[in-house]
C-alpha cells in the first residue's frame, strides 16, 4: 500500500481482510499478567507478549501505523512528548559526549539537557534560531555526538536545512534526533531526510482531542536503535492501552484535521497580519515569512500553530486581549480540535540571546472552529488591547 496517500493507508490498515470476523479497532487489553497452557510457553516470545509491561494490541497497531507513516522500521510509545526526546538522548549519549541545539529549543527539553544530561557528564551548547547551515555544522566539535533539531523551533518558528543538516552530520559521525511535532510525522518525514531519530509529541495532533500525553520515537537504522530499545526495556517505559487506542483512534482522521486546521490558520493568521495592532506573524508557511522557502521545499503541510508578535504592549495588555476572548482557551499544548492562546514573551527570557521582537510574544492554535468566528472573537480581543493601552 506505499503507493497510496497517507490518508488512505490510515484507516485501510484497519480494514484489511484476512483475520476473521473482528471490529475495527484493536480490542483494549488491560492486562498485566498474561496467561499460558503449559510452562513451555511461558517465555516463548514468538507466541506474543510474556507480560503486560510489554505491548499489548493497541499499541502495536500504533506502533506499526507510526512507522508505516514516519517511513520507520521501529517506533516506540512513551508516557509523554518530553519523554520522546529525553529517551534517545539517554540512550545514545555517554558521560563526555556533548550536544549541539538551538537557543530556542522547547524549555523541558531545555532543562533536562541541563539538569539531568548536565549532571552526568553530558555539555550541551546552543546555536542561534536562525543560524545558517554552516554556522550550525562550524559549532560541532570533537565531542558533539549528537545534534538536536527544532524546525520549526519553539515559540519564534525559525526554520532550518534540516537535509542539509543530516547529511553533513552524518559524514561527520553526528547523530541528528529531531523535535517533529510540528509536522506531525505528516506534512514533514525527518528520516526521509536523513534524521537518524524523529520524535514527536502524539499529545498533540496524532491524539487530536486534548485528552492523552503520549509521545513517539521512530528510527531506520537498526544501530541506532539497539540503545533506544534497550533504554526503554531498562527504564520500563509503556503506554496505557487506553491511551494507545485513543491514539490510534486519532491518528486515523491526522490528515483530514492537520489539513483542515492549517487552512483555518492561514485565514486567522492573514487577517491578524493586516491589523495595525499586530508587528509581525511568525509562521513559515505564510509567503514571505523566514523559512517560508524552505518550508515550500520541504513540507508538504503545515501546523495550525504560529507566533503573533504585537505592537508594544506590555503584560497587562497582553492579558487584557487573552481575558476578552470566548472562543480561545487558556491552556498550554496544541494539536487538538479546539484553540489556544498563551502569552510567551517571559519564556524568552530563558535563552542565552533573547530575540527583539516588536512587542510582546502571544502563541496561537487554531483549532477545528469557524475560522470567521475566531477573527470575530479575535477583533474583541484586539478592541480589549487597545483599551488596555489607551
Amino acid at each position: 500500500m506505499t503507493d497510496r496517500t497517507d490518508r488512505t493507508r490510515l484507516i485501510a490498515s484497519a480494514t484489511r481482510r484476512g483475520q476473521g470476523r473482528r471490529p475495527v479497532a484493536p480490542p483494549i487489553e488491560r492486562a498485566s499478567t498474561l496467561l499460558n497452557d503449559s510452562p513451555a510457553a511461558m517465555r516463548d516470545e514468538s507466541r506474543g507478549p510474556v507480560y503486560g509491561i510489554e505491548d499489548l494490541s493497541a499499541a502495536r497497531a500504533l506502533r506499526d501505523r507510526l512507522c508505516d507513516l514516519e517511513g520507520a522500521t521501529d517506533a516506540w510509545l512513551v508516557p509523554s512528548g518530553l519523554a520522546a526526546v529525553t529517551v534517545p538522548l539517554s540512550a545514545l549519549l555517554h558521560p563526555g559526549d556533548a550536544v549541539l541545539t538551538t537557543d530556542a529549543l522547547y524549555g523541558p527539553s531545555r532543562r533536562f539537557l541541563k539538569r539531568h544530561l548536565g549532571a552526568r557528564g553530558i555539555s550541551t551548547a546552543f546555536h542561534d534560531p536562525d543560524a545558517s547551515t554552516t554556522d550550525i555544522l562550524a559549532a560541532l566539535t570533537d565531542r558533539t555526538r549528537i545534534l538536536l533539531i527544532e524546525s520549526p523551533s519553539s515559540l519564534t518558528f525559525e526554520m532550518l536545512d534540516v537535509p542539509a543538516l543530516a547529511a553533513a552530520c552524518r559524514a561527520r559521525g553526528v547523530l541528528t534526533v529531531m523535535d517533529n511535532t510540528w509536522g506531525a510525522g505528516l506534512a514533514f518525514r525527518p528520516l526521509a531526510h536523513g534524521v537518524d531519530v524523529s520524535v514527536q509529541a502524539v499529545t498533540k495532533y496524532v491524539s487530536g482531542h486534548s485528552d492523552l500525553l503520549m509521545g513517539s520515537i521512530a528510527v531506520s537504522d537498526p544501530a541506532v536503535a539497539r540503545p533506544i530499545a534497550e533504554t526503554m526495556e531498562d527504564l520500563g517505559w509503556r503506554v496505557s492501552p487506553d491511551d494507545a487506542w485513543l491514539a490510534l483512534r486519532g491518528l486515523r482522521t491526522l490528515p483530514l484535521r492537520y489539513r483542515e486546521q492549517a487552512n483555518s490558520a492561514r485565514l486567522v493568521a492573514d487577517w491578524l497580519a493586516a491589523r495595525p495592532e499586530v508587528a509581525d506573524i511568525l509562521y513559515p508557511a505564510r509567503p514571505g515569512a523566514p523559512g517560508h522557502d524552505l518550508w515550500t521545499r520541504d513540507y508538504t503541510g503545515a501546523a495550525s500553530l504560529f507566533g503573533l508578535v504585537m505592537q508594544g504592549g506590555d503584560e497587562a495588555a497582553a492579558h487584557a486581549l487573552m481575558s476578552a476572548l470566548e472562543l480561545f482557551g487558556l491552556g498550554y499544548s496544541w494539536g487538538g480540535f479546539e484553540s489556544l492562546i498563551t502569552h510567551e514573551t517571559g519564556q524568552l527570557s530563558g535563552r542565552r540571546s533573547p530575540p527583539a521582537l516588536a512587542g510582546q510574544l502571544l502563541r496561537l492554535h487554531i483549532g477545528l472552529e469557524d475560522p470567521q468566528d475566531l477573527i470575530t472573537d479575535l477583533e474583541g480581543g484586539l478592541a480589549a488591547w487597545s483599551a488596555a493601552l489607551s
